[in-house]
């Protein structure tokens, strides 16, 4: 793949901890899906996203004016982050410096953030972008889009998400409800139901993709049995036309933006792995408590 035109580099080499504090678009975090630290990308530092998940930990009350994301500015930014991981320096920051050593260790670039990744209009670009910066700076770490699978369907997005996987990136393919009623009442979204598992099926008939479900108690309440039960049928059906790389089944870890919202147990999540497994038993699933 060639390199991006005009790509901005960032010339700031020597004391790394202030020049991440002035990171807008890229920050590094200890990641329990990724297994080390992330380097995460936000596309959406203005908040805006088209789902308005209720276990979310974005407060969306107060929204800041809309932000064109500028792609040049973003993988500046990269760049600078990815050579500190790649030289060392990245682990003596003070946020990572205390990690025992097994952990002080860079799993992926993750685009993700502050809202769906794939509604930024940079996307395209900065997902090719971020596939040669990890190049140039040396590294082997596949690039992954965390993302709720409603812009999937657009050229542009698609575009991105060949350059990602063919440079042996991953799509995490989040899928947080079965049924259509648990889906309205989880994911705050116009955006219809079938639209979201059409574009879940149909780019798992391209490459593997790998399903993110959150379960949480709601108001108190476990989870409906029957959307896990509908959640496992979806499931089913797509990994029998496509490929289903894994499931990743966790919880809510940060504090939500409704109160209404607590996390589960891990015997209660284990329970419900144990579900997911028997009705998809070829495809692994990893429980994050």
């Amino acid at each position: 793949m060639q390199p991006p035109q005009n790509s901005a580099v960032h010339r700031e080499h020597t004391h790394h901890p202030r020049v991440f504090a002035l990171h807008r678009y890229v920050y590094a975090v200890l990641s329990r899906r990724s297994g080390g630290i992330s380097i995460g990308v936000n596309l959406n530092p203005d908040k805006r996203c088209n789902f308005d998940c209720v276990y979310c930990q974005v407060d969306r009350t107060a929204m800041p004016q809309p932000e064109t994301v500028p792609a040049q500015a973003v993988l500046a930014e990269l760049e600078v982050m990815l050579k500190a991981a790649a030289d060392g320096s990245l682990f003596r920051s003070p946020r990572f410096a205390d990690l025992p050593p097994d952990q002080q260790v860079v799993k992926d670039v993750a685009l993700s953030g502050d809202g769906e990744p794939t509604s930024a209009p940079a996307f395209r670009e900065v997902a090719e972008g971020a596939v040669w910066a990890v190049k140039k700076a040396g590294l082997n770490l596949p690039v992954v889009l965390i993302t709720n699978c409603a812009g999937l369907d657009r050229a542009e997005v698609a575009a991105g998400v060949d350059a990602l996987m063919i440079s042996g990136g991953e799509v995490w393919a989040k899928l947080d409800a079965g049924s259509e009623a648990f889906y309205a009442a989880v994911c705050g979204t116009r955006v219809p139901f079938p639209r979201v598992l059409a574009n879940i099926a149909a780019t798992a008939r391209r490459y593997p993709v790998t399903l993110q479900v959150c379960r949480f108690r709601l108001n108190g309440a476990l989870p409906p049995r029957d959307d896990l039960d509908a959640w496992i049928a979806r499931a089913a059906d797509i990994a029998r036309i496509s490929a289903v790389a894994a499931i990743q089944l966790y919880t809510v870890a940060r504090t939500p933006s409704e109160a209404a919202v607590t996390p589960l147990t891990e015997a209660e999540l284990e329970a419900i792995a144990a579900d997911i497994r028997a009705g998809l038993p070829s495809v692994p699933v990893t429980v994050y408590a």
